[in-house]
């Protein structure tokens, strides 16, 4: 399997590059608008065919890159089951597993960030976790139909039970993190020791935090694949 995680700076967002190296099948997760041409000219270089680009959830900082990808390279765009996306190929269920090769990429609700989102452990071993868990963190509740009490239930109780050694790549880390651990987050992660499920939501309900600076253009575009108009 070839992996790679690929940064953009502007909105600290991670997208992940997933391919078969055996079928050159290849999957991008969370695209970024801005950086479609890195993306495209990684594919060419690599002799890579995508044929999906899957989104965790309708994003709120930036916008994605997969109605551009899809018009270069013919892929398909998969994001959460309810996710309103008017122009998704695809609607991916809990549990449900993609194949590109001989890697398989199951399916994880993590709904609270958002009403609609996914992780994605690639070949058991790896997790992309979007903005659910991050590093030291956790997503944002407060907004998209965010639940602090549901996000807490899925982290605690479907990505804290995968094994301790489980990698994890999250969507955006703003000080230059790029993987830790489920073993890790369980040990460190403020947002989870020393919490039990009320105060969690406590917590998350007191942040405060100023709005992403593209919630108002992002979240319409992402609902039609990163188109603007």
């Amino acid at each position: 399997m070839l992996f790679r995680q690929l940064f953009d700076p502007e909105t600290s967002t991670y997208t992940y590059l997933i391919a078969d190296e055996t079928s050159k099948e290849a999957v991008l997760v969370d695209p970024v608008l801005e950086q479609v041409e890195r993306d495209f000219t990684l594919l060419q270089e690599l002799g890579l065919t995508l044929r999906y680009c899957l989104e965790t959830h309708v994003h709120a900082d930036h916008i994605t890159g997969t109605g551009k990808l899809r018009e270069l390279t013919k892929c398909l765009g998969v994001v959460p089951e309810n996710a309103i996306v008017n122009c998704a190929d695809r609607w991916i269920k809990d549990r449900e597993i993609l194949e590109i090769g001989d890697v398989k990429i199951e399916a994880i609700a993590t709904w609270g960030h958002t009403d609609s989102h996914v992780a994605y452990l690639v070949n058991g071993d790896r997790i992309l976790t979007g903005d659910s868990l991050l590093i030291r963190g956790c997503g944002r509740t407060d907004f998209q139909s965010g639940n602090a009490g549901l996000l807490y239930d899925n982290i605690t109780q479907k990505l804290f039970t995968l094994p301790d050694q489980t990698a994890v790549y999250p969507g955006h880390d703003y000080k230059g993190r790029t993987v830790s651990t489920i073993g890790e987050e369980k040990q460190f992660n403020p947002r989870f020791v020393g919490h039990d499920r009320d105060s969690f939501i406590d917590m998350m309900n007191n942040l405060n935090l100023p709005d992403p600076k593209k919630i108002a253009e992002a979240v319409p575009a992402n609902q039609q694949c990163g188109n603007k108009d």
